[in-house]
């Protein structure tokens, strides 16, 4: 960090989300449902597509 002031910061917390999610996820037999919960709770998909 002394050298180059970047942390990997926004990684960790997209991790974090990505784990809460992946423990509260138990049970779906697929992995499409899986990826659709990570990508709706980090915000890459719309609540009301068109």
């Amino acid at each position: 960090y002394l050298r180059h002031p970047i942390t990997d910061a926004v990684t960790e917390g997209l991790n974090s989300k990505i784990q809460t999610i992946k423990s509260n996820a138990r049970g779906f037999r697929s992995f499409e449902n899986y990826r659709i919960r990570i990508l709706f709770f980090c915000g890459k998909l719309d609540l009301y597509p068109l």
